[in-house]
């Protein structure tokens, strides 16, 4: 089939979905609200009823989301969840562990090395790629700035 501009333009009007901004908002600042305090509560139980101290409980309570949110990828509940909820789910530190996880699972079947090996970063690679380097540019000139204060 043939297509140009204007024909695909139409095609792809008819076909994506309407976004209602506001109740997208809702669902997004809800959902990811919701992930904040299951992180919280998570944190209080390490802590306060286990008596880790704050610091490892944390990290444990990093962990932990991480974790639940690797496994709700494994499963498809996560994407299902993210439908609806967009940014609500990725914005939180839940959106890098399934950035991480959905490669590796999608990859896996060509093997440890040249699927889940070569595949796993290439959603999240380039994040932390340009994380790292800005974060080393950043403290070149604030390392400068500090020669002449």
């Amino acid at each position: 089939m043939n297509m140009n501009k204007e024909l695909y333009g139409k095609y792809v009007k008819a076909r994506v979905r309407k976004s209602t901004l506001g109740k997208d908002c809702l669902w997004a600042f809800s959902v990811g609200g919701l992930i904040c305090a299951i992180a919280e509560l998570l944190k209080y139980l390490y802590g306060e009823l286990i008596g880790i101290p704050e610091e490892q409980a944390g990290t444990l309570t990093s962990v932990s989301i991480v974790f639940i949110a690797v496994v709700l990828t494994v499963f498809g509940i996560f994407d299902r969840i993210a439908e609806h909820a967009g940014g609500g789910t990725l914005v939180p530190i839940t959106g890098f562990a399934n950035a991480v996880a959905s490669p590796a699972i999608d990859s896996r079947s060509e093997g440890l090395v040249l699927g889940i090996g070569t595949k796993i970063f290439s959603v999240a690679g380039p994040v932390l790629l340009y994380a790292t380097l800005s974060g080393a540019i950043y403290g070149a000139i604030y390392w400068v700035i500090g020669l002449f204060y």
